[in-house]
């Protein structure tokens, strides 16, 4: 398994929006908090990897990979909050591991490989969200987050079913 940054110009690469979207799509089934609920409304998915890649394309944002020899199978972004005051810190968002990774420490390399690109890029801190109540707490917390914040009843699953967002951050 091989973490790579994707380069602004990459991002038509054959294959990367494809496999990205088949991964962002299964995760989604399978139960992951990755935005969306199962079944995974695929073009609502894929709307939002393609904003998602246009800023990776335009330089806003910085798109790390992971590639298994065959395909992609992994992604997550470090995304810039645009004002200057926010400079020294960035947003990790769409943290997603193609389920037929998972458990294989994939997401721990994905995780550090975006630690590096940060650490690469002068940052000094790196912020993520999660959905509570699935365990993620106890992925992330080894990896040096720290839980700073709960917005209760952020998340909507269903008319009956709200979830709290909570904040990580992580020095670097």
């Amino acid at each position: 398994m091989k973490y790579v940054v994707v380069e602004p110009d990459e991002t038509l690469e054959p294959g990367l929006r494809a496999d990205l979207l088949d991964t962002w799509v299964a995760a989604t089934d399978a139960g992951g908090a990755v935005g969306f609920t199962a079944p995974a409304p695929v073009e609502q998915v894929a709307q939002t990897l393609d904003a998602a890649l246009g800023r990776v394309a335009a330089g806003t944002d910085l798109l790390g990979v992971l590639h298994d020899g065959d395909r992609y199978v992994g992604m997550g972004l470090l995304v810039d909050n645009g004002g200057a005051l926010h400079q020294h810190w960035r947003t990790v968002m769409r943290v997603i591991v193609h389920p037929s990774h998972q458990g294989t420490g994939a997401g721990r390399i994905l995780m550090e490989g975006l630690r590096g690109s940060a650490t690469d890029l002068g940052l000094e801190q790196l912020q993520l969200t999660i959905r509570d109540g699935q365990g993620l707490e106890r992925f992330y917390e080894p990896l040096g987050y720290r839980i700073v914040g709960r917005h209760p009843r952020a998340i909507r699953l269903t008319p009956t079913d709200y979830r709290d967002e909570v904040m990580l951050i992580r020095d670097l």
